[in-house]
This record gives C-alpha cells, structure tokens and sequence, in this order.
C-alpha cells in the first residue's frame, strides 16, 4: 500500500517549515487569507515558499480571490498546487486549470451526503478534491471533525483527500475508515491558533506512517 500523503497547512515560519520537512510531510500548505489565524502575507509566503525542498510540495491556499490578486501572489511565489477554499465556481477552476500548468485543488464543506454529492460538480476542473467539516465562521482550520461516515462506500469522481478536525489521536482511523490517500491538518497540529507546535507535527505523521503500515499488513 503507497504511503499516505500528509499535508500540514497553515504554516507561517521557517522554523515550522523545517519541523514538516524533517517529519516526513509530503505537502506544506502557506495560508494567503487575511481573516486567518494563519495568514501569510504574500512577501512572507514567497520567502518560505523558498525554504521548501522540492521534494515536498508547496501549497497555496486562498479563498475566494479575483483573477489579478490570484495572478500576482501565483507568479510571486509559484506554489506546486493552489488550493481554493471558498465558494469558487467550477466555471473559475476550468478557467484556472486552463491558465496554470500546476495542480488546482477544490476544498469542499461536507455536512451531509447531498453536500458530498453536489461536490461531483468540480470533476473534470479540479485536480482533487479536499473533503473539510462544513465551514463555520471562516473556512478550514476550524478544528471541526468531519464524519467520516459520509464517506463510506462513496463513489469518489476524482482524486480526493481527507481534512476537518485530524490530528494525531484520531488520523489513524480516519484513515482505516475512509481509504484517503492524503490527509491535512492544520489546527489539529497547534499549540494555539495559529501557532504549530513542531512535536505534534511530528507526532501526527508518525501516526499516519502508523496507520498505512497497519493497512499494509
């Protein structure tokens, strides 16, 4: 079984970079939305967009941008995937996914199965899918868990990973129970808001290591 992919989003030092990297996260994820917690402005996520060996990729998550602040910070600071987080159309994804020649990925609220149904609308124009907990007052990093009961026996249209609420105590059956291929945290790896602490990075993706060598045997 290939390892699952770990994405640790939310990032906003080197320090914290460099704790992803030595930890064994596949993708860093640099947060370019001012509301955030985690906010990077868009002079700091080129910066630590640099610190990022290419062995791992970079991605940038934004929410809900117009087409020329999107081209700016795109052209700055050249993440390996963009990922958006709002009510983005899959009018603009095609549009994107014809413009730039990186991944575009769609993360996607589910509260039910008709919202994970109506997520089907995004294939053919996203890259992947990203399965969060339905948003509350900002989108993602809510630390709200999704029920991963929504996914079971679902016939998934296009690539997809696994966000909302994971951190190292429940990732393990996160990923017994739904099959993701790559999960994502980002509150579920914090000290306080916005604040990563290198020791539970390190500890969720040794759980995930855990749970996929599990899976193997």
């Amino acid at each position: 079984m290939p390892d699952t992919q770990i994405k640790i989003c939310g990032l906003s030092t080197p320090e914290t970079i460099d704790a992803a990297v030595q930890a064994g996260a596949t993708h860093i994820g640099l947060m370019h939305f001012k509301p955030s917690s985690r906010h990077v402005s868009l002079a700091t996520a080129a910066r630590l967009r640099e610190r990022i060996p290419d062995s791992v990729k970079a991605v940038l998550v934004t929410v809900n941008m117009e087409p020329k602040p999107t081209a700016e910070i795109l052209q700055a600071v050249q993440p390996d995937v963009l990922q958006l987080h709002g009510d983005e159309t899959p009018d603009w994804l095609a549009l994107l996914k014809d413009k730039i020649k990186i991944e575009v990925w769609k993360a996607v609220g589910i509260k039910d199965r008709a919202s994970l149904e109506r997520a089907g609308k995004y294939a053919g124009v996203a890259h992947m899918m990203l399965y969060d907990a339905a948003a509350g007052s900002l989108p993602g990093g809510s630390g709200l868990a999704l029920d991963w009961r929504l996914l079971m026996g679902h016939k998934h249209v296009l690539p997809w990973g696994l966000a909302g609420g994971l951190n190292a105590s429940n990732v393990g059956n996160a990923i017994r129970y739904t099959g993701a291929k790559l999960v994502d945290t980002s509150s579920g790896v914090e000290s306080a808001p916005g604040k990563k602490d290198p020791a539970r990075i390190a500890a969720f993706c040794e759980a995930v290591r855990a749970a996929t060598r599990t899976a193997a045997n």
